[in-house]
Formats: structure tokens, C-alpha cells, sequence
């Protein structure tokens, strides 16, 4: 196997931290796959993998060759690009990780679209709200919302999002309706923790333009975009919700929105990648068109 070929599958092995995975993913027989990453810690000199019987973790040399074939391959793939003259599109695989609930109303919806135009590109999403590592995750873009905080990547900003202050019919008859501040003291919230910290994240609201917090009780702590909407509908207390991908749930009567004026911040979206990740072709007409299906107003 010559040493690109090698390089892509200790690429796949290094994405998927499995042997068998990267096999399957390749369709190559496993044999293969083990012989080529072991041909290339035998020339380098060092170990790139550590090997357990349960998983497969990249050492600091392997996480450095990661990266550095990363940036080869994808200028490789540029370079071969440039000299293409028979119409052939960009190709290839892209990682990409969303938020929850933007993948299942806005971007997966939206996939046929980008595959009619990209039929050479498959797409691999990840769904989820914790703070992911792009590099060492072998990830190629991630939407994420909020104030990115991490100076080593790239922000593609693509709006904000209007928050509202919103619980169940169920949990109004149980506690009353809140019209001020105050009377947050006497409710409960659905509370969110940070993926980074594991805290649970304070109330928002604004008075004269400034952002301020409010610590509120609560019986119940979520991680996902998800299981937060799902505890609000639960009737489980009080929650502050990016407006769009709700509007049915306010209009039919399962959400009701509370102290409109005294609402959360919107909250900022962007498009992320690693500052020193090269973008490929097809990396690049991946984030023109999901900053294409996500611009917000």
C-alpha cells in the first residue's frame, strides 16, 4: 500500500478510535487496515496509537500525524482540483456536528438539496450540544450558539437567535402566571448545565440594554437542546428557548410564552472550523451552504 492509501486509513482509524470501524468504512479486510498503520509507525520510528482490547487513542505523536495529514491530504485533494477539467465536483467525506435541534429541523431537512448538488460528498453528522474538539475529533465544521470564547477557531457568524421565556399550560395552572422579576423567585425553571463546566446556567434577562442573571431553583438539570424543550413540555418548570423551530408549539397552545419584555439575550450563532485546518474543496462548499440554509436575520 503506498503512502497516502496508508495515511487515509490511519486517518479513518484515528476518526472512528476502531480498527474494525475504519475497516468497514474503507471496505478494506481489518488485516489491512492494521498491517498499513503499523507500516507507518515502523518508519516513523514512533508509536501513533495506543491499543487497548476496549479502545483506540491517539498518542502525542499521533495526534500530531493527524493533523499533519489532514492539511497534506487536503492540499492534495486542492492541488488535483485545480487541473480537473471534466466537470467533476468535489468529493468526500465531512464531518460535521450540530447543535440538536438545528440538525433535526434545519440542516438534515435541508441534505437532499446539498447531495443534488454534491452527489460525490457524503456527510457524517454528529448531533449534540457539548463543546466539541474539532482537531482531535478529526471534525471538519461545527454550528454552535452562544459566545465562542476558544481563540484558535474560525467563526463564520450567521446571526443571532431571539430567546423567549416560555413553560406548559399544565405548569401555569400548577404555579401561576410570572410577571416580574420577583415572582421568579416562587417558580421553577428547567435548568441547562454546561457541557464545559457541568454548571448549571443562570437566567437571563436584560434591563436598559444590559444582560444580567438570575439564579432560579430547579428540579431538573439537562445537557441537551432537546431533553430541555422535552422537561418544558413536561410541565417541569420555566425555560428560556431560541424562538425559531417553536412558533407551532406557541401557536397550538403547547408552549405559552411568559414576561415577554424581560427576555433572555438572542443568542449568536456561527459556524466554526480550527484556525489551522486547511479547508478542502468540499469542506468549503459544505460551509457556504450550510451558512446558506442557517443565515438568520
Amino acid at each position: 500500500m503506498d503512502q497516502l492509501k496508508s495515511m487515509q486509513v490511519f486517518l479513518a482509524v484515528a476518526d472512528s478510535k476502531s480498527f474494525t470501524q475504519a475497516a468497514e468504512q474503507l471496505d478494506l479486510p481489518r488485516p489491512t487496515v492494521t498491517n498499513a498503520v503499523q507500516s507507518i509507525e515502523q518508519q516513523l520510528g514512533v508509536r501513533l496509537l495506543q491499543r487497548t482490547t476496549r479502545k483506540v487513542s491517539l498518542t502525542v505523536e499521533g495526534q500530531l500525524y493527524v493533523e499533519r495529514c489532514r492539511a497534506l491530504l487536503n492540499e492534495l485533494e486542492d492541488i488535483n482540483a485545480l487541473f480537473l477539467t471534466d466537470g467533476r465536483k468535489p468529493s468526500g467525506t465531512i464531518r460535521v456536528d450540530l447543535p440538536e435541534r438545528i440538525a433535526r429541523l434545519s440542516v438534515i431537512p435541508a441534505l437532499p438539496d446539498f447531495f443534488a448538488r454534491y452527489p460525490d460528498i457524503k456527510v457524517r453528522v454528529g448531533a449534540n450540544d457539548r463543546m466539541v474538539d474539532l482537531v482531535g475529533e478529526g471534525i471538519d465544521c461545527a454550528v454552535r450558539a452562544g459566545v465562542l470564547r476558544d481563540s484558535t477557531l474560525v467563526a463564520k457568524p450567521l446571526g443571532a437567535m431571539e430567546q423567549v421565556n416560555v413553560a406548559s399550560p399544565a405548569y401555569l395552572a400548577a404555579h401561576g402566571v410570572p410577571q416580574t422579576l420577583e415572582d421568579l423567585r416562587e417558580h421553577w425553571a428547567v435548568n441547562y448545565f454546561s457541557s464545559q463546566t457541568g454548571r448549571d446556567l443562570p437566567w437571563e434577562y436584560v434591563v436598559d440594554g444590559e444582560a444580567r442573571t438570575l439564579g432560579m431553583r430547579s428540579r431538573v438539570s439537562v445537557g441537551s437542546s432537546e431533553a430541555y424543550l422535552g422537561a418544558c413540555l413536561a410541565g417541569l418548570g420555566l425555560a428560556q428557548i431560541p424562538q425559531p423551530g417553536i412558533e407551532q408549539l406557541l401557536a397550538d397552545g403547547q408552549l405559552v410564552e411568559v414576561m415577554p419584555g424581560l427576555r433572555a439575550p438572542p443568542l449568536p450563532v456561527s459556524i466554526i472550523y480550527s484556525h489551522n485546518r486547511h479547508l478542502s474543496a468540499r469542506v468549503r462548499v459544505f460551509v457556504d451552504w450550510l451558512a446558506e440554509v442557517l443565515r438568520l436575520a
